[in-house]
């Protein structure tokens, strides 16, 4: 995991991506990004992002989505995005498209450690249904591997306060635990996006993320991304992030002026631009 001193400080407010040098984005050999709201729209990649995918990929760069989505909801999208990997529940486990159409697998924890964890999250998936009153879990839960998740604002509304008891009787269990722009999702494990970005690196490429921090970006939209944002100096938020503005610690440095997936398509134009002029 990268180490604070290189880190770069994080900003108090969201600049406009006109201000973001075109030296930096020139520069950059990839792009991670987070899926639900920030590719997809009401629920499904829209054409300008998928497209924006690509043009990425043609033009060289390595990208890689990292989502809290499980590994069986991801599955569908590994060969049909142009995508170097989809690393899931919050870096827990890779899906990487081979060249004969097959999928591959890869997890972060054993196989051992995952079947005890899972008991083990089932039970707290069991407490917060039966214990906390209108706690749903998500309709993705039977992909679920690594981790457990309650939705929030997919299909189920639940106020702030709501949100928070589940996050806190997660924490309680011992259990890691985040909020993305649909779910509340819990783990055991020292996994996040963050450690599921530096390992794909290592294992995909070869190289230590730690090394080149300033030559990838990160797109995102909800709490669950501001490690990323904090991390990284080339950090966007599509312009839906206003409504997790006031919860989150580390904001994105960049903000698009579109929503969701036309907010990525716009990132994605801002780094070919630099591209083609350099």
């Amino acid at each position: 995991m990268p180490s604070s001193p290189s880190l770069p400080p994080s900003p108090t407010h969201l600049l406009p991506l006109d201000r973001w040098a075109a030296p930096t984005r020139s520069a950059l050999v990839g792009v991670f990004t987070d899926i639900d709201d920030t590719l997809t729209t009401e629920g499904a990649i829209t054409p300008d992002a998928l497209q924006a995918l690509g043009d990425l990929k043609a033009a060289g760069l390595a990208i890689v989505a990292i989502t809290g989505r499980p590994v069986g909801w991801s599955l569908p999208f590994v060969n049909t995005w142009p995508v170097d990997a989809i690393v899931a529940e919050n870096g827990a486990v890779a899906l990487l498209p081979t060249a004969d159409g097959r999928i591959e697998k890869r997890y972060m924890q054993d196989a051992p450690t995952r079947i005890a964890n899972f008991e083990r999250m089932q039970a707290v998936l069991a407490r917060i249904e039966r214990e906390i009153p209108g706690a749903q879990r998500a309709t993705d839960s039977p992909g679920r591997e690594t981790d457990i998740a309650i939705d929030h604002s997919e299909f189920v509304q639940l106020s702030e306060e709501t949100i928070a008891h589940v996050v806190a009787l997660m924490r309680s269990e011992g259990m890691h635990a985040t909020v993305s722009s649909i779910h509340i999702n819990g783990w055991y494990g020292d996994n996040d996006k963050l450690e599921g970005a530096s390992w794909i690196v290592h294992e995909l490429w070869g190289r230590a993320l730690d090394d080149e921090l300033d030559r990838w970006a990160y797109v995102g939209d909800s709490t669950n991304d501001q490690l990323m944002f904090r991390t990284f100096a080339s950090s966007i938020g599509v312009a839906n992030v206003a409504r997790f503005v006031p919860q989150l610690e580390h904001l994105p440095r960049y903000v698009t002026e579109g929503e969701r997936g036309a907010g990525f398509a716009e990132a994605a134009r801002a780094i070919l631009s630099a591209r083609a002029t350099r």
